[in-house]
């Protein structure tokens, strides 16, 4: 799976960025991390190759940014379990916010109220010294 937003199905990729971010806005990473220790589901959409290249972080669900429509249908079985309901707090990480705000601006768009994506991505989440696992490849 590639980081780019020309693959079809992307989503939110008609949006611009400004657009996405007016949908679910952009937290600073130490907003997400409390959001997160308060309940939050934390799902981070990068490729599995970005995570071995640039570590991961402890706790967060692994979810395909293409797949959202499957993976947020409240009514399959296949759907996050910790994602109860519309209200359910969610935050969206990426290695940008190019890649996590169409995400949480989809899942706004599908009828979640409570959605943040991290300002400055994992990079960002990564230099305020909260926990990540280190990277598996170099």
């Amino acid at each position: 799976m590639t980081e780019t937003t020309s693959r079809p199905g992307a989503p939110a990729e008609h949006l611009s960025l400004e657009e996405a971010s007016a949908l679910a806005p952009a937290v600073t990473p130490q907003e997400a991390a409390a959001r997160v220790t308060e309940g939050a589901f934390l799902l981070d959409v990068r490729s599995e190759a970005g995570r071995s290249r640039t570590g991961a972080i402890p706790g967060a669900t692994v979810g395909d940014r293409y797949a959202i429509d499957d993976e947020f249908d409240l009514t399959a079985a296949t759907h996050h379990a910790p994602v109860v309901s519309l209200d359910t707090p969610i935050v969206v990480v990426c290695g940008s916010v190019r890649g996590s705000g169409p995400v949480a601006a989809e899942l706004r768009a599908k009828g979640f109220t409570n959605v943040a994506h991290v300002e400055g991505g994992f990079g960002a989440w990564k230099d305020a010294g909260l926990p990540a696992e280190e990277p598996t490849t170099r």
